[in-house]
């Protein structure tokens, strides 16, 4: 298994077969694609079986059978099962992808989907749906993968509808927005740019001139547009992105600290020691040793529902 859980993040390449508008797959854990990974579309996932710790954003929660979430564009995911030696789960999850601008040209005809936009934008924080919700979409999110033309389609209506309608207390709100679709071209320039750099060097020195390279923009041009769309200076996206893959490392793997803390790109121990603890609120070796079902609110704290609710209703407003 650590040869997955070792890895770097990277970016996903989600290709559509022809005749699809949109994507559907199941896969096995460990796998291939089960990785700690971003990309443009939107994401609908549902757990089928087994237990263990998401990471969405820079936020690490528990998971079980059932659990439904959506995750938005660009935004940080992975799931990661608890496994005994050699263990694989057949079929653990199932997968809709979907991307904006082909809704947004559905939308466009049928006027009647608009009410999915006001989801599209609270899934930049990640949303875990529960309840009645959970179990109406994960239903819906088998028939997608059963059938196939018009009907796949009505489903995947079916699903949007469900979630978009979801009552406050079957929806949390994970992490803060990661990326701000408002912000236009240069803003989603800057983010994929900038994540796609990240990622590619967490374990290694990070220079924002180089990402601003990427974008093809000058360093104060890129530090405004990606700081305007991700709502975090680079420097502290970055920070935050190597104390959540820490976390992570801390919970999946048996790597002693300090070699965690040359994985996640920290050259000095007691540097890494100090940052941990300000974003955690505890050292790594006490995260470490908390029980698995303490360790999620070990993280920067999460989303409560009472907070998810209101974030929701000033999304309303």
């Amino acid at each position: 298994m650590s040869r997955w859980i070792d890895r770097p993040a990277a970016r996903e390449v989600i290709p559509l077969l022809p005749g699809e508008s949109f994507r559907w797959l199941e896969h096995d854990y460990p796998s291939e694609i089960a990785r700690w990974n971003y990309h443009p579309e939107y994401e609908i996932h549902l757990i089928r079986k087994g237990t263990g710790s998401y990471i969405i954003g820079d936020q690490i929660g528990a998971f079980g059978p059932g659990q439904v979430a959506m995750i938005g564009s660009e935004l940080p995911h992975d799931w990661m099962s608890d496994l005994e030696p050699d263990e694989v789960i057949l079929g653990r999850d199932a997968v809709v992808q979907f991307d904006a601008e082909w809704l947004e040209r559905c939308i466009g005809v049928l006027p009647e989907l608009s009410a999915v936009r006001e989801l599209l934008g609270l899934s930049q924080m990640g949303i875990i749906f529960g309840g009645q919700t959970a179990l109406d979409a994960a239903e819906q999110i088998e028939l997608v993968g059963q059938t196939s033309g018009s009907r796949r389609l009505s489903h995947l209506f079916a699903l949007l509808a469900t979630l978009t309608h979801a009552p406050e207390h079957e929806k949390m709100l994970v992490t803060r927005a990661w990326f701000s679709a408002s912000e236009g071209r240069e803003g989603k320039a800057a983010v994929e740019a900038g994540l796609a750099y990240i990622f590619a060097n967490l374990n290694d020195r990070i220079r924002m001139s180089e990402a601003a390279h990427l974008a093809l923009m000058s360093e104060p041009t890129f530090s405004k547009y990606f700081k305007r769309a991700s709502g975090l200076t680079f420097s502290d996206t970055v920070k935050k992105l190597r104390i959540a893959n820490a976390c992570r490392l801390l919970a999946t793997s048996e790597l002693p600290v300090s070699a965690i803390c040359a994985e996640v790109g920290y050259s000095n121990l007691a540097n890494f020691n100090r940052q941990f603890l300000a974003e955690v609120g505890m050292t790594p070796r006490e995260y470490r040793n908390l029980d698995d079902a303490e360790r999620p609110s070990g993280m920067s704290p999460r989303l409560g529902l009472d907070t998810a609710n209101r974030l929701v209703e000033h999304a309303h407003s």
